[in-house]
């Protein structure tokens, strides 16, 4: 199972994340920092940026986090076994729309 060892805010919402398989991509996450879990770090750059990596995941002090199979594919994981992630994604959220 591929999950997130190492973790690095870029600008803005951007992270850079280092995979278990060494493969390193990122992620702008902007589109996903929606609702009353993640206000604090949408208004907060310095919070952002306080983001680590626990249990194959990024997480922030406050408790948030995001599931790692959507930082890492953009969604569920593929049933290509040799499937790779995407270099860069922006992910999106849905239920963004509508908050």
């Amino acid at each position: 199972m591929l999950r997130i060892k190492h973790s690095i805010a870029l600008d803005r919402f951007t992270v850079r994340l280092t995979l278990t398989s060494g493969d390193v991509v990122e992620r702008d996450l902007e589109a996903l920092l929606w609702g009353p879990v993640f206000e604090p770090l949408q208004r907060d750059p310095a919070r952002f940026r306080a983001l680590s990596v626990e249990a194959g995941t990024v997480v922030w002090p406050d408790g948030a986090d995001i599931d790692p199979d959507t930082l890492i594919w953009g969604g569920p994981v593929p049933t290509d076994p040799v499937a790779r992630p995407p270099r860069f994604l922006r992910l999106t959220s849905p239920g963004a729309a509508t908050a």
